[in-house]
């Protein structure tokens, strides 16, 4: 069984549709699996027409916000958004300035066979770091956990934006950014405890020395034009996945979102 699974911020579904670009990215790379991230829309608000896919929703429940879709070649043995009553209960997910991320349709998972898929949209931190705090004593503790408890029962795979850089490797200006959102040091270290429980950074692994690969680029000063980019979405798989992979890639050609899609390809 072969699974080629992509994962893409659209940064808005029904803009990228408008574009052209999703329909184009689904017809050229063909996914069995697409996990999208920031939709900013409910279902049937979007025009789609993948009567090949099974299309899975977790939209915020403010309107134009945040969320998350999956469509699915094959048919998941199980479905479920958000988290577990066990991770929602031990943290006090109190509403910061900007909300309560548990209603912003940040979580998905399908279960298959031979693996849980969780799709991941990361609060982002935001420009005066208002939402740091959440990330650091909440999100990213929480949101591990919820890995490794599924971990328990079968291996996990894990894509998304984690709207974090790993190292200095990761974007283009690392010390223009230490203390900025998406490289601060707390920032940091929620990805470092991913790869610590012993969840793979699969395109790190497979590419350990290349620069210059990123998936994210500010709208300003043509930054992406000069590849001033920021690698911030990724696939984690558990370790013991990592004899079944096969490939992963960044799309830095694909344009119609501030983000690129990225992929990998599991064989069993």
């Amino acid at each position: 069984m072969r699974y080629n699974i992509c994962s893409w911020n659209v940064n808005g579904l029904r803009a990228v549709i408008k574009k052209g670009a999703f329909s184009a990215f689904i017809t050229n790379k063909k996914p069995d699996i697409f996990c999208i991230q920031e939709t900013k829309a409910r279902e049937g608000q979007a025009e789609i027409d993948l009567p090949e896919y099974e299309e899975l929703w977790n939209s915020a429940e403010k309107a134009g916000y945040s969320g998350t879709a999956i469509f699915t070649k094959k048919k998941p043995e199980s479905y479920f958004t958000g988290f577990t009553d066990d991770i929602n209960i031990s943290y006090a997910w109190d509403d910061d300035i900007h909300g309560n991320p548990l209603n912003e349709g940040r979580v998905q998972t399908v279960e298959y066979p031979e693996f849980f898929l969780v799709n991941v949209y990361t609060p982002n931190s935001k420009h005066e770091l208002t939402r740091l705090k959440l990330r650091e004593k909440l999100w990213d503790p929480a949101f591990l956990k919820y890995l490794k408890n599924l971990e328990k029962t079968k291996p996990v795979v894990v894509c998304g934006d984690f709207n974090a850089a790993h190292t200095e490797i990761d974007l283009a200006r690392p010390k223009d950014n230490e203390e900025n959102a998406g490289f601060t040091k707390e920032e940091r270290q929620g990805i470092e405890n991913i790869i610590k429980a012993g969840f793979v950074d699969t395109f790190r692994t497979l590419h350990p020395q290349e620069i210059g690969r990123y998936t994210w680029w500010t709208w300003r000063a043509n930054a992406r034009a000069r590849n001033i980019g920021w690698r911030i979405d990724y696939f984690f798989i558990s370790k013991t996945l990592l004899k079944n992979l096969r490939s992963a890639d960044i799309y830095e050609d694909i344009t119609g979102s501030d983000h690129c899609p990225i992929s990998i390809t599991l064989e069993f």
